[in-house]
């Protein structure tokens, strides 16, 4: 295996032998390149003279685009390129020097982004989660225990609360749960930060009871992904007026500030016009709806109950062996000897015949067990 290879993590390793083999490839929502509109609106603008560092009229107007869809029209919005890039550059930009961040101990930030958040100079305080979700009484009661510790100035202050919606395990927060902990946070003069690298999956869930509107009234800052939902790359931060001082300099400092900016948010002003950013988050979840339906029929174990794009399927070792000569999977954990819990998605670009294809493996596996 080469340098490079043996360098990277399991998950990683498998796409490539995915690639090599030409499997049909659900294991994860960001394989394909951009969205077929995206193509034709970047391919009309090329050769076109854009100003840089996002002063240009199409940053301008996807902004106001995106500030319409939360219906927050005084809210500041910046683009960026990443997931992790984003996320340690906003929580950076929020803490003071002795601030930490609080979030699920199975969050995002807590555990696969390599210790970006710790590498930038900020502790992630873990709290309980239940599946994958914290819940304001902790908060409370981990705010609390923190006010009154008389060794607190010896310690790292809690300075901002982290989410993601969905969360990691692909469930999801309810307007009132999100309420419940946004009401903690602004008591306790915290601000809250909202990860929506998979939000577009989130908003397209039968599931789902939250809007961009909402999130933007209950969050002080969250960012919308482009990267998972359609972009070549990108993700969009939005923040209430006043949240994000010196946000432009801070980007700069954290190499975040792109000189073609423009060619990031043009890919945001074509997902939020003609409301092609819920459409295609909808389609995804519902060929999501119907693997989940077929794994439940084949009498296959569902480890996580998501309502998402994401799936958790707990596997017998034998017939995970089975499946991934088949099927692209990610690995997820190994909850026993005998067991391997993977994670299928569908995303923006699945197609009928993906998922029909993949339901036909999951049968054809499922009689062989039997």
């Amino acid at each position: 295996m080469s340098p490079q290879l043996n360098s990277i993590g399991k998950n990683d390793r498998m796409h490539f032998k995915q690639e090599d083999a030409a499997m049909l490839d659900f294991s994860c929502d960001y394989l394909e390149g951009m969205h077929p509109e995206i193509l034709k609106k970047l391919s009309s603008e090329n050769l076109k003279k854009h100003p840089g560092y996002g002063l240009d009229s199409i940053t301008s107007e996807a902004a106001a685009h995106i500030c319409k869809a939360c219906n927050a029209p005084d809210s500041d919005v910046f683009f960026l390129a990443g997931g992790t890039q984003t996320n340690a550059t906003v929580i950076s930009a929020m803490l003071e020097s002795w601030q930490g961040v609080i979030a699920a101990a199975s969050g995002h930030i807590s555990v696969h982004e390599a210790g970006a958040i710790e590498y930038g100079g900020h502790k992630v305080l873990n709290i309980p989660s239940e599946d994958g979700k914290i819940r304001a009484f902790e908060l409370a009661k981990y705010l609390q225990k923190e006010a009154s510790d008389g060794n607190r100035d010896h310690m790292v202050h809690s300075g901002l609360v982290y989410i993601s919606q969905p969360t990691e395990y692909g469930t999801l927060y309810s307007k009132a749960e999100l309420q419940a902990i946004s009401a903690v946070c602004h008591k306790a003069g915290l601000p809250l930060y909202m990860d929506g690298a998979r939000l577009l999956y989130a908003l397209g869930s039968a599931k789902n009871d939250l809007s961009l509107s909402d999130i933007a009234k209950l969050c002080d800052v969250f960012y919308i992904g482009g990267t998972k939902a359609g972009t070549l790359y990108g993700e969009a931060v939005i923040g209430q007026k006043g949240k994000l001082d010196h946000f432009f300099t801070i980007m700069k400092q954290h190499g975040a500030l792109l000189a073609k900016t423009w060619a990031v948010s043009l890919q945001f002003d074509v997902l939020f016009s003609d409301g092609l950013y819920e459409s295609i988050g909808t389609a995804a979840v519902s060929k999501a709806d119907r693997i989940r339906k077929a794994l439940d029929d084949f009498g296959y174990e569902q480890a996580i109950d998501s309502p998402t794009n994401q799936i958790f399927i707990k596997l017998e070792n034998s017939v995970y062996e089975r499946l991934s000569k088949e099927i692209g999977m990610s690995f997820w954990e190994e909850p026993d000897e005998s067991h391997t819990t993977v994670r299928i998605a569908t995303s923006w670009a699945s197609t009928d015949n993906d998922v029909d294809s993949l339901i036909k493996v999951l049968s054809e596996q499922a009689t062989r067990k039997q």
